[in-house]
């Protein structure tokens, strides 16, 4: 996806944060995975709203599930089709972790 340089930096940075254990300040988790194993980051740039959702879930890896642009102006809610596809890639990723850092366990 090509995001606006500022959106690519903002994001890079945050997940740098991540990645050295620490939570960036705006990551909040995303509704409907039960807490705060997948989260989002939000970054509005010339009246766009971009968002990255990713997850800590695992204790060796950070998976990036999903970056993109909010296309609604209606509401704060993420659409289904979106929602879809993160569960789809959170699945994904927890068979990925599976196979090559945690044999058989989470």
């Amino acid at each position: 996806m090509a995001l606006p340089e500022e959106v690519r930096r903002h994001f890079g940075h945050a997940f740098h944060l991540v990645q050295c254990g620490e939570e960036p300040l705006d990551a909040k988790a995303l509704k409907g995975f039960g807490g705060r194993s997948v989260l989002e980051i939000v970054e509005d740039h010339d009246s766009d709203t971009f968002r990255a959702v990713y997850t800590v879930r695992f204790v060796e890896a950070v998976y990036v599930l999903h970056v993109f642009q909010k296309k609604s102006k209606k509401g704060a809610e993420t659409p289904k089709h979106e929602i879809d596809l993160i569960k789809q890639r959170l699945r994904d990723a927890e068979e990925h972790y599976r196979q090559h850092f945690n044999k058989g366990g989470r």
